[in-house]
């Protein structure tokens, strides 16, 4: 069965869909784009952007000089934004299993090098499943930063992918995506349904599968930084779901021990203003933004996140954990805000 739903899959975004424009629901649409986005996209060649097909924005701050994973990198839209974010001594890997989306994709490479004032390229397309990365070349601990946008949902074995995601990942590297989850576990007979399935929604997981997915891998803790409920516009698909709601959740967790709840060790972050395009302060997840120059008293888990990642070099912490003071008083945990359609992150 997986197999069929890999060819219908392949089907759908090679064949059946020319375009966004050919798409039969609203999932795959992106909204608030940061401005510095923007600048990039305008000069992106019109058939990448023509076949986009992402939900959100997936890609984080601070990326320049990364080694960046793109997994279903698609006709390159977001890789060719990485592309420019990283800058040239960085490097951009897409990944993706349809052959007409990876043609697109490949014959703009020498246009944006040269747009972009590149030497070489620092962007390659390659043939591959998501769910078996080695495959596809990518090696342990090789890579900063995943990347996907409105993909992982498309996969037949979303264990086996998370798994080669935090494979391939370095420590204290990190996970960025945008995808569409469910309140409840979509029935099986949905997953058969090839444009159900091609649109991004009956292979979409149940949003505490996928904590407990996470939890197994060892990941006890990931943010939740943007949250939009589809509501499909089209009749006859609302129609077979039913009462499942769907979100576009954009999600990032990190390579890092971490514990499982928000833990208080009296340790303060200070941002330090020194990100591109952030001046005046930065935004980790959906309650946590801090202000440049303003000390915030953080988590033990929020502490590691801005401290043992690529964020380090951007915030001053004081404090560390030999000390205990309980639990840190954090937003709710995601069993508890389900009910309410409202959804955040294991722990903060």
């Amino acid at each position: 069965m997986e197999q069929d739903i890999q060819a219908q899959v392949r089907n759908y975004y090679g064949t059946a869909l020319q375009t966004s424009q050919d798409l039969q629901t609203n999932a795959c649409c992106t909204d608030d784009i940061p401005a510095a986005h923007k600048r990039v996209l305008a000069e992106l060649e019109d058939e990448v952007l023509a076949k986009y097909y992402g939900c959100g924005v997936c890609i984080p701050s601070a990326v320049n000089g990364l080694t960046v994973l793109d997994l279903g990198s698609g006709s390159g839209r977001d890789a060719y934004l990485l592309s420019n974010l990283v800058g040239e001594a960085g490097r951009v890997i897409g990944v993706d299993m349809t052959e007409e989306q990876l043609a697109v994709a490949r014959r703009h490479v020498e246009a944006h090098t040269a747009r972009f004032g590149y030497q070489r390229p620092n962007v390659e397309f390659r043939h591959g499943y998501i769910e078996d990365l080695a495959a596809a070349g990518l090696d342990d601990n090789s890579v900063d930063l995943v990347v996907s946008n409105c993909v992982l949902n498309l996969s037949t074995d979303k264990a086996a992918t998370y798994r080669e995601i935090f494979r391939v990942l370095r420590p204290g590297g990190e996970l960025f995506i945008a995808d569409v989850f469910a309140d409840r576990r979509v029935p099986e007979a949905l997953r058969h349904d090839p444009v159900l399935y091609g649109e991004c929604l009956s292979g979409a997981l149940y949003i505490e599968d996928f904590r407990r997915l996470l939890r197994e891998l060892g990941i006890r803790d990931y943010r939740l930084t943007a949250r939009r409920q589809l509501s499909i516009g089209n009749a006859e698909m609302e129609r077979k779901v039913g009462h499942i709601k769907f979100y576009s959740l954009t999600v990032r967790a990190f390579k890092l021990d971490l514990e499982d709840q928000c833990e208080d060790y009296g340790q303060v972050a200070t941002y330090l203003g020194t990100m591109p395009d952030e001046p005046h302060g930065f935004t980790l997840d959906d309650h946590h933004f801090f202000e440049t120059g303003r000390p915030v008293l953080v988590c033990g888990n929020t502490a590691d996140m801005l401290s043992q990642t690529r964020f380090g070099a951007h915030f001053r912490l004081d404090g560390d954990k030999s000390r205990h003071f309980g639990l840190f008083p954090c937003g709710p945990a995601v069993s508890s805000a389900a009910s309410s359609g409202e959804t955040t992150g294991r722990c903060c």
